[in-house]
């Protein structure tokens, strides 16, 4: 089975949880088109009657291709279900997000919901965090501040930070919300207490944001190889 598949069949089920009349959160990645084509499906077979609220410019072109009412947070400050994927999530699905860049505004957009359902493939299932994600925790900054807060941290916690570079342009990434974007490859032989290291690396003046999400999510679909889907509740 492709990891298409197992993204698909992973998001099939965590729409599920879509009840008629929710305000639903649009989170971001490739895991999350499979999850607003079957909610559209959803949405006109079932007459669901929900409104969708996106967490970056991807969620919210999507939501307008499948047909699918646009709110915002001014006009629904209360959202009843998020659904988003996840880099990777640890066993107490702590996890890390950001990858594409959307760390801000998911964050706030889970922090709103009543409930956080994270969908993603087999790969994205660790015991302990840096199993299999690579490119480390992704820290939104303000520009002006990078170079301190890069310093700060490696102070803090060791490790090393890579300014993430812009795909198509010469220069760093820049974010939705015009900002740069730290990549934070911790040292996978420590031990963390990731509530701890969010809330001090939070602290540090000139970051905006954190890929971590702590104690954020609720339940997780993690599509397998053989098409099975892998439940698993916060404890």
């Amino acid at each position: 089975m492709s990891l298409e598949a197992a993204k698909a069949a992973a998001a099939a089920l965590g729409v599920c949880a879509v009840a008629k009349g929710h305000v639903v959160g649009i989170g971001s990645g490739s895991t999350v088109v499979h999850a607003v084509k079957a909610l559209a499906h959803r949405h006109l077979t079932e007459q669901l009657n929900i409104k969708c609220i996106p967490s970056s410019f991807q969620a919210k072109q999507l939501i307008l291709e499948h047909g699918l009412p646009l709110v915002d947070l001014d006009s629904h400050p209360v959202i009843d279900i998020a659904i988003d994927g996840a880099d990777e999530a640890d066993a107490n699905l702590t996890l890390i997000k950001g990858g594409g860049g959307c760390l801000l505004q998911e964050k706030i957009v889970i922090s709103c919901a009543k409930k956080f359902i994270v969908i993603a493939d087999h790969t994205k299932d660790s015991k302990r965090l840096g199993e299999q994600y690579t490119k480390g925790i992704p820290i939104e900054v303000v520009p002006i501040a990078y170079v301190p807060i890069t310093a700060k941290i490696i102070k803090e916690f060791g490790g090393e930070i890579v300014l993430r570079p812009a795909i198509s342009k010469a220069g760093p990434c820049v974010t939705d919300n015009g900002n740069f974007i730290l990549d934070w490859k911790f040292d996978k032989t420590k031990d963390f207490n990731w509530d701890d290291v969010n809330t001090k690396i939070s602290m540090i003046p000139g970051v905006v944001e954190t890929g971590l999400f702590v104690a954020m999510a609720d339940k997780a679909y993690f599509g397998q190889a053989d098409g099975t889907v892998t439940e698993r509740s916060a404890k």
